[in-house]
């Protein structure tokens, strides 16, 4: 004669993977910093993502006390931001290349912990 086992073992056990799940995608879609374009900095206090295109050349380097020093620029191209880097400068960084930075802005400056270039893409079409 067979058993038969209690379904509150299935209903813990299904309870504690919703209730797990739910956890993770709310860390998931909550935990990060807002990301903002250079234009919107100034009016968000505390830690921020920017993301922007390098202009003009980047000076200093990332192993001198000042930091990795350069400026980006909104997509549409009306507001920059100074930015200073401390930290391993990625081999794709350069002027033109789209970026994003972690970071917080102190007296005018963003200070950035944080620093992503963004690949470009190798698959775009090519205007003749």
């Amino acid at each position: 004669m067979a058993r038969r086992r209690s379904p509150a073992r299935l209903v813990i056990a299904l309870s504690v993977a919703a209730a797990l799940a739910i956890f993770l995608v709310y860390t998931a879609l909550a935990g990060g910093t807002p990301s903002l374009r250079p234009s919107q900095v100034a009016s968000h206090g505390g830690r921020v993502s920017v993301a922007g295109k390098v202009v003009g050349q980047p000076t200093g380097t990332a192993r001198g006390p000042d930091g990795l020093r350069f400026t980006i620029r909104d997509v549409e191209g009306t507001a920059t931001l100074p930015v200073v880097y401390r930290g391993s400068v990625p081999d794709l960084f350069k002027t033109g290349r789209d970026v994003s930075v972690e970071g917080s802005l102190q007296n005018g400056v963003f200070v950035a912990d944080k620093l992503v270039t963004k690949c470009p893409s190798k698959y775009t079409n090519k205007t003749s």
